[in-house]
């Protein structure tokens, strides 16, 4: 995925907050974790020098936010109980980032424990930059389906919103 991650945590964080009854949390905790494994991004421009594929990273490690999700949600249940749900949406979008990530690029599902690699679909590198062999792949209309779907679930939302403050 390249530029689906936070529409895809846009979309969790709606039908969550349909679920939950509209927590404020919900969202910013939706796109933070759908975004979350990213920040990887920094290490790899600023320290690491795209030596290593960010996947290969921990913060692509299914099994780390698995870990982290398991450690952290009976913390937050315990001590900010108001946030639990918000707090398990946050790792659900981090593994729907792991999901989606797993389609076009190759996740490491069980490491440390295995370095085998899942990834659906290979992108052959036919043109000179790996970003346009990409963008013209069949898969990335996948990614543009994603997008399109969160701009129209945004656009509702804003519509409702002005019905409704022109009601009021």
């Amino acid at each position: 995925m390249l530029i689906a991650h936070l529409p895809a945590g846009f979309i969790l964080g709606m039908l969550a907050r349909n679920v939950s009854g509209n927590a404020r949390a919900i969202m910013p905790a939706a796109l933070l974790g759908s975004v979350a494994p990213d920040l990887d991004m920094f290490y790899f421009y600023l320290v690491d020098g795209q030596q290593t594929h960010h996947h290969s990273y921990v913060t692509h490690w299914p099994l780390f936010w698995l870990w982290l999700g398991c450690v952290v949600m009976p913390l937050v249940g315990r001590l900010w109980p108001r946030f639990a749900k918000a707090g398990l949406v946050f790792f659900v979008a981090a593994m729907l980032h792991m999901m989606l990530g797993s389609i076009a690029a190759p996740m490491l599902w069980l490491m440390p424990f295995s370095d085998f690699s899942v990834e659906l679909v290979t992108i052959p590198a036919r043109y000179p930059h790996w970003v346009l062999s990409f963008v013209l792949h069949w898969i990335f209309a996948l990614e543009i389906t994603i997008c399109a779907w969160a701009a129209f679930l945004a656009v509702r939302q804003l519509r409702q919103r002005r019905l409704g403050e022109s009601r009021a």
